[in-house]
């Protein structure tokens, strides 16, 4: 059971107080976009085995949307940070070196 720690309210619960929202740090697409991009947005997800960077949701608590980093093998928490950051803060990137020294974002 994956345990996840809320970053606005500071919260630490199951997975079942909170609920997933797919993978973070899309690019978003919308009217205007070719038809490639936009079926690309909708469908098209990475799900690698190992690190994977997803969106969250204090479900049960202050309901605000946050992401987490976390291992998809070992269940590991890496940490959590605001959903409003394009990419994940250093702190969390250093986490997952300090557990995972050959891991390399994907690109």
């Amino acid at each position: 059971m994956l345990k996840l720690t809320c970053p606005y309210c500071g919260v630490t619960g199951e997975e079942t107080e909170f609920h997933p929202g797919g993978e973070a740090h899309l690019t978003r697409f919308g009217p205007g976009s070719s038809d490639d991009d936009f079926r690309d947005y909708l469908f098209q997800r990475q799900n690698p085995r190992g690190v994977h960077f997803e969106r969250w949701r204090h479900q049960y608590g202050c309901g605000k949307w946050f992401h987490a980093a976390r291992c998809t093998v070992t269940l590991e928490v890496f940490g959590t940070y605001s959903a409003q950051v394009s990419e994940p803060p250093a702190d969390v990137i250093a986490a997952i070196r300090a557990r995972r020294p050959d891991w390399e974002p994907a690109q």
